[in-house]
């Protein structure tokens, strides 16, 4: 005799999966935080960081064109992004300087990742536009995960959830403190 599943009051019918509550990250989803328009002054936030300090804008190391700093929404622990302080949407549209620091702030992004973490490996990419998924399509962004061995474990696949050991102040402060000078 099977009976059906017991109803749960305020969760729905149950389904065997657990669920862990992340709240937080439904100012993600509804898009808070977001430029209204294209432009450097509709509110685009890779604009307005670097006028903060390090540690309010999670802001890992500044160079003369691009900085590093921590994604607010990361896929692993350590997901830091390289962004130019201009605002420009598209690679193509990036000067020759701006270009080569953007490449030298990634390496130095892996170099401190491995470091600090012993990060096995990264994913490194940017979405141009916003049907390549580029959630902010008008300031380009370059994304470094750091990737391990393992990192794709029964939590994000059978869970579907993602731990992240660490809050993002303190991993700010490990990742700037292992960040290489010249």
């Amino acid at each position: 005799m099977t009976s059906e599943p017991e109803q749960q009051i305020g969760a729905g019918t149950p389904d065997a999966f657990q669920r862990l509550w992340t709240p937080h990250r439904m100012a993600y989803i509804q898009g808070e935080g977001k430029p209204s328009g294209p432009g450097a002054d509709d509110g685009c936030p890779f604009c307005s960081l670097p006028g903060k300090s390090d540690e309010d804008a999670l802001i890992v190391a500044r160079g003369e064109h691009v900085y590093a700093v921590l994604n607010l929404y990361p896929y692993n622990g350590g997901h830091l992004m390289t962004v130019p302080y201009r605002h420009v949407a598209d690679y193509t549209d990036l000067t020759g300087p701006e270009t080569v620091e953007l490449a030298e702030l990634t390496k130095q992004a892996m170099t401190a990742l491995r470091s600090a973490s012993g990060a096995h490996g990264f994913n490194i990419g940017m979405n141009q536009g916003a049907v390549a998924g580029a959630g902010i399509a008008a300031h380009l962004h370059q994304h470094i995960v750091p990737r391990w061995g393992g990192d794709t474990n029964f939590m994000p696949v059978v869970g579907h959830t993602k731990i992240l050991p660490q809050l993002l102040a303190d991993t700010r402060k490990m990742l700037a403190e292992a960040w290489p000078t010249a």
